[in-house]
């Protein structure tokens, strides 16, 4: 299994976001996932910077490490031509080590441009086009596109990267997996279910080889446990929701509401606090178990993160590379 760490943009500035980007490389992180927000879940979190230039320049500042979006919704403030460019830049300048991680998107994220918040058949609908765009201008060439949602006239990527920037896709349920496996490299969920796998693998299609499973833990170090239940809860208590509540909200003030009654046990419950390795452990096991192949670790609060590195250098990585 291989152990990834989260670029939280909701919760740090761009030169942070640089600097740990670094410092989970030299802390032994196989790979680093970076979210893609023009808006915090909630407010105490307190940032939302561009992701493709943080990744631009983790590209840069990294040597070994692999990159990737966690995830980027290609169907309304981005065109999918416009991601594909991105895509294939920051794959040049992270020599062949970047991953574009789709998904439909959140309305928290993509009303910004005053289009409207579709409903899930319609984003899934606008992202399968949006994949067929990407796909087709990574295969070289110009492209011309005519379809329900999107179209193209005359693109194309004049600087393509030599190694194919491959594309995992964000899936919830069946009807997702069944949609998306058969044209992605990799699958990303945030919740251990053995079926989403099971699924995924039986729905690619000859010819596609083995396919990454990356999950995402949310996990609070700290040596004073109480406190990092607090942060856990001021800054991440959105996560509860669900992905099908977590899309639908608008602003952070809606997800303040939709959390008012969840308490700091909920939370504890649901996420490792302090700073022992074993429940950590235990939650990835979940994930390892389910057959996942890769699980990216998000550590909340962004004035935690060197902290954070240190204990995972010493102490996480190796019992997670000693139990998996």
């Amino acid at each position: 299994m291989r152990f990834g760490y989260t670029l939280m943009t909701e919760q740090a500035g761009p030169k942070d976001l640089v600097r740990f980007a670094v410092g989970a490389e030299e802390a032994g992180f196989d790979f680093e996932v970076s979210s893609d927000h023009t808006m915090p879940w909630l407010d105490e979190q307190g940032h939302s910077p561009y992701a493709w230039s943080v990744l631009g320049a983790a590209a840069w500042a990294t040597e070994r490490v692999e990159l990737m979006s966690y995830v980027t919704c290609p169907t309304m403030r981005y065109h999918p031509a416009v991601v594909a460019q991105k895509a294939a830049t920051t794959q040049l300048l992270a020599d062949g080590r970047f991953t574009l991680g789709l998904g439909a998107g959140e309305n928290l994220n993509e009303h910004v441009v005053g289009q409207g918040w579709p409903p899930a058949n319609v984003r899934h609908d606008m992202l399968a086009e949006a994949i067929q765009v990407i796909h087709g201008l990574f295969d070289g060439g110009y492209v011309n596109y005519a379809g329900e949602h999107f179209r193209v006239d005359s693109a194309k990527l004049w600087d393509l990267p030599e190694v194919r920037t491959p594309i995992g896709v964000a899936v919830s349920g069946k009807q997702s997996v069944r949609r998306f496996a058969p044209v992605a490299d990799a699958m990303i969920a945030t919740e251990p279910k053995q079926n989403l796998c099971s699924e995924w693998d039986a729905h690619r299609v000859a010819g596609q080889g083995p396919s990454r499973k990356i999950g995402q833990l949310p996990v609070s170090w700290g040596t004073d446990r109480d406190a990092a239940i607090a942060r856990a809860h001021e800054q991440f208590r959105w996560f509860a929701g669900g992905w099908k509540v977590n899309s639908e909200l608008p602003g952070p003030s809606g997800f303040a509401a939709a959390t008012q009654f969840v308490t700091k046990d909920d939370v504890a419950q649901g996420i490792p606090c302090g700073s022992d390795v074993e429940p950590i452990v235990e939650k990835v096991r979940a994930f390892a178990d389910a057959g996942f192949t890769d699980v990216a670790l998000v550590q909340i609060g962004g004035d935690q993160q060197d902290g954070f590195l240190d204990f995972a250098r010493d102490s996480l990585l190796p019992a997670l590379r000693s139990a998996f």
